[in-house]
């Protein structure tokens, strides 16, 4: 079954048909798509802007999420009617996490909802079924409390000289790590540690470089290229985060914005796995903060992709993606002034979707468009 089309290339393929710049036949095989499938999105953008009858997305969003509502009200008050009869009893518990489980047995409710409106995270819960009380946890107070005690005698003492005091006194094993951790955590530092000021170098990459300046793929999805441009407009700037699948040289997921934030680089991942099947996907991209986000990292995570990072200062690490971009500043960017953001954006998704798509042909790729060439060698790997 094919995936669906993501929102964004939706929204700038009916921006461009309702210009009436050309048929609707036309566009629609200028983005690849069938004539109804535009048909269907032109009917369903008159509808959520209010031209035509119907429920819009909108609606149909508020709706599931009352209905969610109410099933959590429903369920918070019976855990309250719960709790009230279970706190009732002759002698009163000394804990509530059986009635959480007695909850999640008998009434089916989520442990998040009971733990949260009783007052106490689920992590703890969980704790409790294992074991009430952890080995590693005793240790760790007996930690803090040696910890404790030789910063009192020695308040110059930090967490290497604490460690190595705790192993010789204490003889309690612990790395420096540990010690490290838990001295964070009770605030036990050195009065004479240094101030926490302005760091101006590069922190460490999250990916090491697996490309190593080897810009080659021996099929579809083995190596996708990633990077943001910026350029200006009489409104503001405008980014661009885009995706290059290194195989066919093929934008396979892109997003637009006003802000180079880090969900404009996560928009584009989902765009491109929206498209495509991630196997053994190596994302590459330089060391910019967005591509070094947690939101991005966990992404790249829960879609199996693998992250790769280029060094600081060093365009020659992710040089395939920059000719790219460089393209994209001769034949758009730098054509003209911009008034508006919208205009900009348009312009930016036709010459992707329909010059660098299916009419710019590539030497490097047997004089073929990057649509003609996987067609050719899906077909191909086919047929074998």
């Amino acid at each position: 079954m094919p995936k669906a089309f993501p929102l964004e290339f939706r929204r700038d393929v009916v921006a461009v048909a309702r210009k009436n710049e050309a048929p609707i036949a036309r566009v629609a095989k200028g983005f690849g798509i069938s004539e109804s499938c535009l048909q269907r999105w032109l009917k369903l953008a008159d509808i959520e802007e209010g031209n035509r009858p119907g429920v819009t997305q909108a609606d149909a969003a508020e709706l599931r999420e009352a209905k969610k509502r109410i099933r959590l009200l429903e369920q918070e008050n019976e855990i309250l009617r719960r709790a009230a009869a279970y706190l009732s009893q002759s002698s009163p518990p000394k804990m509530m996490f059986p009635l959480v489980l007695e909850l999640a047995v008998d009434r089916k409710i989520p442990v998040a909802v009971t733990c949260r409106v009783l007052g106490f995270s689920k992590q703890a819960y969980f704790v409790w079924r294992r074991n009430p009380v952890l080995s590693r946890d005793w240790d760790n107070a007996h930690l803090i409390n040696a910890a404790l005690a030789i910063h009192g005698d020695e308040p110059g003492f930090g967490y290497r000289f604490i460690a190595d005091e705790i192993e010789a006194e204490s003889g309690i094993p612990a790395s420096e790590r540990r010690v490290w951790r838990l001295c964070s955590q009770q605030r036990i530092w050195s009065h004479f540690s240094k101030k926490r000021g302005l760091n101006r170098k590069a922190g460490p990459p999250v990916h090491d470089d697996l490309v190593q300046r080897d810009f080659t793929a021996q099929r579809a999805n083995q190596l996708w290229l990633t990077d943001i441009t910026e350029h200006w407009t009489d409104e503001g700037k405008l980014y661009l985060c885009a995706i290059k699948d290194l195989w066919s040289n093929r934008i396979i997921g892109y997003s637009i914005d006003s802000r180079m934030t880090a969900e404009l680089a996560v928009a584009a991942v989902r765009n491109a796995v929206a498209l495509r099947d991630v196997d053994g996907t190596i994302l590459h991209s330089d060391r910019g903060s967005q591509f070094q986000s947690r939101k991005f990292v966990e992404l790249l995570r829960q879609e199996g992709i693998t992250g790769s990072m280029g060094r600081v200062g060093a365009c020659g690490d992710n040089a395939a993606m920059e000719s790219f971009f460089a393209l994209l500043q001769n034949n758009v960017l730098d054509k003209k002034k911009w008034r508006t953001r919208q205009e900009l954006r348009l312009a930016m998704v036709t010459w992707i979707e329909r010059t660098y798509h299916r009419r710019r042909r590539q030497r490097g790729l047997g004089r073929l468009t990057p649509i003609e060439f996987e067609i050719i060698n899906s077909q191909a790997a086919h047929a074998a």
